[in-house]
């Protein structure tokens, strides 16, 4: 049978879609590169998460045929040489979009209430915290929406219908005509200079590395909020951690972060009114299933010679590696 490695855990139900299909699913046993490329052997496909699957993985996949991503952002995984080889990369655009989107607004809630230093302060029955923490609506804000994703769509109207706040967007990708209404701020700068919360909802790309860097982070309102469910990377951490501490940004609320898990003595884990998160925008039950089916069912298509709607290098689907390839 048909062998895909699975680098770290999806739902059960991505799993039953391979064995329906007559695929054998094994787990590695660490997601680390080193032990990945000694245990991928003659897997003929493998589904990753945040893990990735680097060029040394890759040389040591003679049989690999597709790669599954599960989820959006496909940075871990080297794929220029994936193409190369002819190996599909394939990813799931769409199915975790409300999760994240979801988790946005809760931090951005989690954040501007203070949610966490508030819960510490009722379980030590200190109930004049309220008296000396300040908390901030966010009805009529201007969000910040960098990246009008299809995430970043979302979290906008999330923000704009159930909140009353005000979506402003940076992307220059994206057309006028597909900004659904909102504004659109002609530079970074000027966005970060108008609005009271920032939510960052792009691609790690070149142009994406350090794109909140200390310059722009400085730039921000005075008492403004930054969310970050995208990359880690894509955001100067300890400049951000300089500004929580001097008091000059009112909080953040980070999902992700540019090592994870950060290393101990991180600036963003002991800084104040920062909730932080294990990398969980996506990781709600209904997203997971979606993800992982999605994503089994992508690699069953590549497989059986079927060209599944999501590729991120469409060039290699030509040229692709099949059985007959591999084992030439």
């Amino acid at each position: 049978m048909p062998d895909c490695l699975i680098v770290q855990p999806i739902h059960e139900r991505g799993m039953a879609v391979l064995r329906e299909a007559g695929i054998t699913a094994r787990l590695a046993s660490a997601s680390d590169m080193a032990t990945v490329a000694a245990e991928v052997g003659d897997a003929v496909a493998v589904i990753t998460r945040n893990a990735g699957f680097n060029r040394a993985a890759l040389d040591a996949a003679p049989a690999l045929r597709v790669i599954g991503n599960h989820g959006i952002g496909t940075d871990p995984v080297d794929v220029a040489h994936a193409t190369e080889l002819g190996i599909p990369v394939v990813n799931n655009p769409t199915a975790n979009v409300i999760s994240v989107a979801e988790h946005a607004i809760g931090l951005m809630l989690a954040v501007a209430r203070r949610m966490f230093s508030a819960d510490q302060a009722a379980r030590a029955r200190d109930f004049r915290w309220k008296f000396s923490h300040s908390q901030i609506e966010l009805y009529g804000k201007t969000l910040g929406i960098v990246g009008f994703g299809v995430i970043g769509r979302e979290t906008a109207r999330r923000a704009a219908q159930g909140f009353g706040m005000r979506p402003l967007v940076f992307s220059p990708s994206v057309p006028d005509s597909a900004l659904e209404g909102f504004p659109r701020a002609a530079t970074i700068e000027e966005l970060l200079r108008q609005s009271d919360v920032v939510s960052l909802h792009v691609k790690l790309t070149p142009a994406t590395r350090n794109l909140l860097s200390a310059e722009r982070l400085s730039l921000m309102k005075p008492g403004a909020i930054l969310i970050n469910t995208a990359r880690g990377a894509a955001v100067d951490e300890a400049a951000l951690a300089a500004l929580l501490r001097e008091g000059r940004l009112f909080g953040a609320g980070i999902d992700v972060f540019a090592a994870e898990p950060p290393p101990e003595g991180h600036p963003l884990l002991d800084a104040p009114n920062c909730v932080l998160a294990p990398h969980v925008g996506g990781s709600t039950e209904e997203a997971l299933i979606r993800t992982a089916e999605e994503c089994a069912r992508h690699v069953v298509d590549v497989l059986a010679g079927r060209r599944p709607p999501h590729i991120v290098n469409p060039e290699a689907w030509d040229r692709r590696r099949t059985a007959a390839k591999a084992a030439a």
